[in-house]
């Protein structure tokens, strides 16, 4: 699966552009339209091929950022998957709990973490040894919160937690709690 930092910097690069092509249009046409003495004036017509065209590429600008969403066709067809790993894991009282002090993963599985929370809601993230983040999930109390995610290169990572849950909340991190191998 394509890493999440891939993804982002691909749409980050994809987005500014759009916006600049964007401003730089807006430019042209205030400039058109409040030079003094030009005697050229913009035609509707000319104006709302312009509107057109910036419809046209934002739409198809979120048409092709959506399909490079590696985890989107697992997200969308994730009742006919079956993972070869499941980890249930719990929270409640600003902490979790997990099923053993590391979680074993071998390269290529496809993990399903089922987590569930006894009391508010928080957030079950992954993150790099750099801080990064490689996914993560609302939990809410009483509710089926669990996520797919194939690791494909080795690697350890940190579980934290994402919602803000009042101020112990700041300490529940397990440091090199997932281990791939």
């Amino acid at each position: 699966m394509i890493d999440s930092n891939i993804v982002l910097t691909g749409q980050t690069v994809a987005y500014t552009l759009y916006v600049l092509v964007i401003m730089l249009l807006m430019s042209w046409f205030a400039y058109k339209l409040t030079h003094a003495g030009s005697g050229n004036e913009i035609k509707p017509a000319l104006f709302y091929s312009f509107v057109g065209f910036l419809v046209l590429i934002g739409v198809s600008l979120h048409i092709v950022t959506h399909e490079t969403i590696p985890w989107k066709a697992m997200d969308l067809n994730r009742e006919n998957i079956k993972a070869d790993k499941e980890f249930n894991i719990s929270m409640g009282n600003h902490e979790f709990k997990l099923p053993s002090p590391k979680l074993l993963i071998t390269k290529d599985q496809l993990v399903r973490f089922n987590v569930d929370s006894k009391d508010l809601t928080y957030g079950f993230g992954l993150f790099r040894e750099d801080n990064s983040m490689v996914f993560q999930m609302q939990v809410i109390p009483g509710h089926v919160n669990d996520i797919l995610w194939k690791f494909d290169r080795p690697a350890v990572y940190s579980i934290r937690s994402t919602e803000y849950s009042g101020p112990k909340g700041i300490n529940m991190i397990v440091r090199d709690a997932v281990v791939v191998e």
